[in-house]
């Protein structure tokens, strides 16, 4: 396991303490599992203030993690939080549940749209999420080797800026609510066969509604077809999802928001 070195005012929190190191999810974060805490280590160019706002701003309104300890350190990040109880609802018990499944993810994405926005302390509304698009595209950020096969295969787009383009000129309408952000399987938690909580809130604030559905739904398709683990599951119903969440799907603006994701 590798070793890690924290800075004073973690330690007195956690030092000495054994811990995993999660390496699900596709962050350039180091993620280690403590019996009751989770630290997340990152450079701190990346580090996400957002993250620790929304903790604060959450508390008792829907279950996520709780700012311990936030504190840079020779150029990297330490953000020390709680631990959200249960299981990834990717797991294989839910996996082999897709009813309960669609069950528990429609519960917790209703949970957010139906939480007060009014003084949520980030905004990620579209004219905010293309220009950090931008930014990316325009200083090479931009993985398109992780890209689904068809964004920039020959039927697609020429590259990240052509892509962008795009997605500037035909911005949709938005329905705000609040959004998750990266509402994908491994950051939503079960436990008891229950929802327990939301992790990863980095991307979490006010967004159109579809921010969520597009990359839940996508997420759903990826694990129940083995994309991620080789493992293929069935019974999974795309209309029981949208049955689930009491609308009709609106498959243009599910297509954006997963193309915007790309250039994330």
């Amino acid at each position: 396991m590798m070793d890690f070195c924290f800075p004073d005012k973690i330690n007195e929190i956690i030092g000495g303490r054994t811990y995993s190191v999660d390496d699900i999810g596709k962050s350039d974060s180091s993620v280690l599992i403590f019996d009751d805490a989770v630290l997340k280590i990152r450079p701190e160019i990346y580090a996400d203030k957002n993250e620790h706002a929304m903790m604060d701003w959450l508390k008792d309104k829907i279950p996520a993690p709780e700012y311990l300890c936030d504190i840079s350190e020779n150029g990297m990040n330490y953000l020390l939080m709680s631990k959200i109880g249960g299981k990834m609802s990717c797991d294989d018990e839910f996996m082999n549940d897709p009813e309960l499944l669609i069950h528990i993810l429609a519960g917790a994405m209703k949970m957010l749209w139906s939480t007060d926005i009014s003084d949520c302390p980030v905004k990620n509304d579209l004219s905010t999420v293309l220009r950090q698009a931008e930014h990316r595209v325009e200083h090479g950020l931009v993985d398109i080797d992780d890209a689904e096969p068809e964004t920039f295969d020959k039927d697609g787009f020429k590259d990240p800026e052509e892509l962008f383009r795009w997605l500037y000129e035909n911005k949709p309408e938005e329905d705000f609510v609040l959004s998750h952000g990266d509402f994908c399987l491994p950051n939503i938690f079960v436990d008891g066969g229950k929802f327990s909580g939301f992790v990863d809130i980095g991307r979490m604030g006010v967004a159109d509604r579809y921010q969520d559905i597009a990359l839940c739904l996508r997420s759903l398709r990826h694990n129940f077809d083995g994309v991620y683990n080789g493992i293929s599951y069935g019974g999974f119903d795309e209309k029981k999802f949208f049955d689930a969440l009491g609308i009709e799907p609106d498959y243009d603006k599910i297509r954006y928001y997963i193309l915007l994701d790309e250039l994330f």
